[in-house]
């Protein structure tokens, strides 16, 4: 019984050992920065802001109320005085400069939300490259240690080989040196996955000293990996059509170029007058010994202020908010070609990676084939021990080559997704 349960407890640390870190999928890691991550907070918090000074300028339709109340009192004559006023203040018409400045600030706030939007397209961008480029790691390391292993059996053989008096121990020493350099990259592997935990790290928003997680990853079979490769769903033009219709970037300077139409008609509405209401009620109390009066007056006004003069500043306004329409005119063409050159410079890589996939298949299936090759006929003694060498370093240079193209596919469609916009 007490073995029974000793074994029991014996599955349990491992159980407990073995899921002890987070294993998180690139949908998990893109949710944790979306939390995490301090540049989503600050555009989300600079919307925010902006849809406040929305509401501070549309305040401005409405009534102002304000009241005013003052005591005093004067000894020599023993009196008090008590004062209320309640004031009312009414826009009636302003030739729509509150009108101007609510748009102003409006279409100001619906590019900070375009701007928000884009940092967080951007952001699921950077959480794929960054998961990818670990999955991509994680897959040269086992090409790695598979070198490693074939430079071991390859030392063993020529240890026998020598031994038996068919090979020279040149050819040990050449085996010494290649297992070497194979460790050499596995190792240095093991470190760019570190690296690149610490770059995911930094894109998703960790911020403890170790995180104690794990990406999540499927087996990779480089024999069918042609097989996972498809098409992109649109061609070039209905891609560069569709970043048009949804980048944020080109909606943010269509939102800033309707802000600055807004603040020139803001700054044209200084020619005209401002007609408003004002009402004012004051209540007056004044105690005199053996009198008291009371007092209520009333007061109501229909007001025009209208700046004829004021030096020429209004003009120079008007000339600085026109200049400032064609400075986001220029901004919003400048940002079509930006986004015609990503989306197509993206549809471009994401095809020259695709057919890179299917050449590299096919060179590491002729290079496997080569490989085994060279090993019989250096088995047979029909070459040395440099062409063996130079047939398993193509083997795995091939397979580099596959895994580097293969993961660089999947990136390139999160840099085709987020050039147009999806």
């Amino acid at each position: 019984m007490k073995k029974f349960n000793m074994w029991k407890y014996s599955l349990l640390i491992i159980s407990t050992l073995t899921y002890s870190s987070e294993i998180y999928t690139v949908d998990d890691l893109i949710l944790k920065a979306m939390q995490n991550s301090p540049d989503i907070q600050i555009t989300s918090s600079e919307y925010k802001a902006s849809k406040s000074r929305t509401d501070v300028a549309s305040s401005s339709y409405l009534p102002k109320f304000d009241l005013h109340l003052s005591a005093s009192s004067n000894d020599s004559i023993d009196d008090n005085l008590i004062l209320g006023t309640l004031s009312l203040n009414q826009l009636i018409y302003d030739f729509g400069k509150t009108a101007a400045n609510v748009d102003s600030f409006k279409y100001e706030s619906n590019s900070f939300y375009m701007d928000n939007e884009e940092k967080i397209s951007d952001k699921k961008r950077d959480v794929k490259i960054a998961y990818y480029d670990i999955l991509k790691t994680m897959a040269l390391i086992k090409v790695h240690k598979e070198n490693v292993k074939l430079n071991k059996s390859q030392l063993y053989r020529s240890q026998k080989y020598f031994q038996a008096g068919i090979k020279t121990k040149i050819d040990i020493s050449d085996a010494k040196v290649e297992l070497i350099k194979a460790k050499f990259e596995l190792e240095k592997a093991k470190y760019d996955l570190k690296l690149a935990y610490t770059s995911l790290d930094r894109v998703v928003g960790f911020k403890d000293v170790e995180s104690d997680y794990t990406v999540y990853s499927e087996e990779l079979d480089l024999k069918n990996i042609c097989s996972l490769i498809k098409d992109y769903t649109l061609n070039l033009k209905d891609s560069i059509s569709y970043a048009y219709e949804n980048r944020y970037e080109l909606k943010k300077y269509i939102f800033a170029l309707k802000s600055a139409k807004a603040k020139s008609r803001l700054a044209n509405s200084d020619y005209y007058p401002t007609l408003y209401a004002n009402a004012d009620y004051t209540k007056e109390q004044v105690n005199i010994p053996n009198s008291s009066t009371l007092e209520d007056i009333w007061y109501a006004s229909l007001n025009l202020d209208w700046n004829l003069y004021y030096g020429g500043a209004t003009k120079a306004s008007t000339n600085e908010k026109r200049i400032l329409i064609n400075i986001s005119q220029a901004e919003l063409q400048n940002s079509k070609l930006s986004i015609k050159k990503e989306a197509t410079e993206a549809y471009i890589n994401f095809y020259k990676t695709k057919d890179s996939i299917k050449l590299s298949g096919a060179l590491l299936k002729l290079s496997n084939e080569k490989f085994n090759q060279a090993k019989k006929r250096y088995e047979h003694d029909l070459s040395d021990y440099i062409e063996l060498q130079q047939s398993r370093q193509g083997y795995i240079d091939a397979m580099v080559s596959l895994v580097l193209h293969y993961y660089h596919y999947y990136q390139a469609i999160a840099y085709l997704d987020n050039a147009i916009g999806k």
